[in-house]
């Protein structure tokens, strides 16, 4: 099939699994972005999304982000506005058709340059407040999304190419379904802003007690303005947002750091072994070594080639 007969997605499928061979979560040459292949669903994992564009070509995968769940499949694009710890899992996959996604990091640092450019034109608003939603990719933004896995093949054009093909996204989501919310999150003193500066303070000092009144006043906010709007963005409150942090947390030191459960729940921030061991359960579903041991028996699977996801941006 030649290029001219080949689709956008099916060129796309081609990149991404030629580029990446074999199973796994692979980066790439071009900073930011990505590519994930995966011959078989797995079983739910933790994992903390950033602010990124993603876009499945082949698949599914479902996301879990405090209650609530999204769905999306090839054609569709998940957009995450603000750091944020979730549940995943590719639930469509097979050696004949594997999961195949890119994931581009969103800089969100140069959205306010943009939003000078583009002017006040307005944005649709919303239909929800998440900081995360799912929606079918659009003719323009699959378009710059095939030319952005295009450069893997053309290292000599990254430095050129890569900075107009990030700006095209950028305004692409700008002025999307969904540009508002992205608008709001680099608009000073807006209180999407202003959540996500209580987000990035939560990431920084998870380990700490927390006295909701010291995190309203620290980013301008009533407190119970701070758990309405934090609540809306995020699907939880900023206890259950650093209870993830913490048990993820918690759960990398035991997996690559080899500390034990009490030496990893204290690290974080737990006083109580038990109390620590009872929510690790909750949240992962097994006591702390029961589910490490599951982990790295896993990750020796993986090297056997029995893969199963254990992260994806």
């Amino acid at each position: 099939m030649t290029d001219m007969q080949r689709t956008p997605r099916q060129e796309m499928i081609e990149i991404i699994g030629r580029i990446a061979g074999m199973d796994g979560d692979h980066p790439t040459i071009v900073l930011g972005l990505s590519i994930h292949r995966h011959s078989s669903s797995a079983k739910p994992n933790c994992a903390a999304y950033k602010p990124s564009l993603a876009i499945i070509v082949q698949g599914a995968k479902r996301v879990v982000l405090g209650g609530e769940l999204f769905v999306y499949g090839a054609s569709d694009y998940l957009l995450t506005s603000i750091d944020l710890p979730v549940f995943s899992q590719i639930s469509l996959a097979s050696s004949d058709e594997p999961y195949l996604s890119m994931n581009f990091q969103i800089d969100t640092a140069k959205i306010p340059a943009l939003l000078d450019r583009i002017g006040e034109q307005p944005a649709a608003s919303p239909a929800s407040s998440r900081g995360m939603t799912v929606n079918k990719l659009t003719t323009d933004l699959e378009d710059a999304a095939l030319r952005l896995l295009r450069l893997l093949d053309r290292p000599a054009e990254i430095a050129v190419v890569l900075p107009l093909i990030e700006q095209e996204i950028l305004y692409r989501l700008l002025v999307g379904p969904h540009g508002a919310r992205l608008r709001q999150m680099t608009t000073a003193e807006s209180q999407p802003h202003q959540v996500g500066r209580a987000v990035a303070w939560l990431k920084e000092h998870y380990s700490r007690p927390l006295r909701i009144e010291d995190l309203a006043s620290r980013v301008s906010m009533s407190v119970s303005s701070l758990h309405h709007h934090f609540k809306a963005i995020t699907a939880m409150s900023p206890l259950q947002y650093q209870k993830q942090l913490r048990l993820q947390e918690a759960r990398r030191l035991m997996l690559e750091e080899h500390l034990d459960a009490g030496d990893a729940g204290h690290q974080v921030g737990y006083d109580s072994q038990s109390q620590f061991s009872r929510e690790y359960a909750r949240h992962f579903g097994e006591p702390p070594m029961r589910d490490i041991g599951r982990v790295r028996r896993s990750l020796v699977d993986i090297l056997a080639g029995e893969p199963e996801m254990l992260s994806e941006g």
